[in-house]
């Protein structure tokens, strides 16, 4: 009898498709073709891997009765489909192609990355949220806005990549296709408020509810959350302010992106000592 693919199936040939674009780009960016083929070809196998990949967490979660975000598998599998979908609009809004090239390669290393180590899938099966929609709303926007973040990164990666092309007259291969230093500048700056205000609303959120549930903070979740929240903001405030621009921003985005993965380790391994449980189900 016939029956459907696994939720790893899913998610492994999202992975798979994901990397067949960076390929396909890749490819096309050796030959140094601007062509709209490679173009379509590229973001028809990056819709095709986010819609596997969303498959995948969509098994996962009936699975739980609600978002897989239980292990730091999921984590950063969500963190990755995060990314494809913010993609989608810059991508497009901002007419940037080789920003697909780089989006399929990072979201490709993050689910290969997270496949092929078991231990990141320990623990899968977990309602840690119990039935509170709220705590639920309230991670799944924290976890979205570290696919923006991811994206942040990537776009500071490009602009840093563009001023060492500028500073040493090197104007030919990948550089040809990056968008101008003024562009990217003005991506990063967006994407930040972006990433800002969602993990901000995703605080709100939280906040609603902990203050009614105090006996349900995770004192060492809060305080990394709440660390790389402020870091964020007062990165985009200096932006605001014109003190920290070009280069020197780029950076900063940079590492303050792998400073805020490095912190859903302890956010993931706090929040199994605590299922977080409505009044109806105490």
């Amino acid at each position: 009898m016939f029956s459907l693919p696994t939720d790893r199936a899913f998610l492994w040939l999202g992975a798979l498709l994901y990397l067949a674009g960076f390929l396909t780009g890749l490819l096309a960016l050796l030959r140094r073709s601007d062509a709209q083929g490679p173009r379509t070809w590229l973001n028809i196998l990056l819709v095709a891997g986010w819609a596997c990949q969303w498959g995948g967490l969509y098994v996962r979660g009936m699975a739980v009765g609600g978002c897989p975000l239980g292990n730091t598998f999921e984590l950063v599998q969500f963190v990755a489909w995060s990314a494809m979908v913010v993609y989608f609009f810059v991508g497009t809004a901002f007419r940037v192609s080789l920003l697909g090239l780089f989006t399929a390669g990072y979201a490709a290393a993050l689910a290969l990355i997270s496949l092929i180590i078991p231990v990141w899938d320990a623990g899968r099966g977990q309602k840690i949220f119990g039935t509170n929609p709220w705590i639920e709303l309230h991670a799944a926007l924290a976890v979205f806005s570290y696919g923006v973040f991811g994206l942040l990164a990537l776009t500071a990666v490009m602009h840093l990549l563009q001023n060492w092309s500028l500073k040493h007259k090197r104007l030919n291969g990948l550089f040809w296709f990056l968008p101008s230093v003024v562009q990217l500048d003005q991506i990063n700056t967006r994407m930040l408020g972006l990433g800002v205000l969602l993990l901000t609303f995703s605080l709100g959120v939280g906040a609603a509810w902990w203050t009614r549930n105090t006996d349900t903070v995770d004192l060492a979740k809060l305080l990394v959350t709440v660390a790389v929240w402020f870091a964020y903001l007062v990165v985009l405030g200096l932006r605001w302010r014109a003190r920290l621009v070009s280069v020197r921003f780029s950076w900063v985005c940079l590492v303050m992106f792998m400073l805020a993965l490095i912190s859903l380790g302890p956010v993931n391994s706090s929040r199994h000592h605590k299922v977080i449980l409505t009044p109806t189900e105490r």
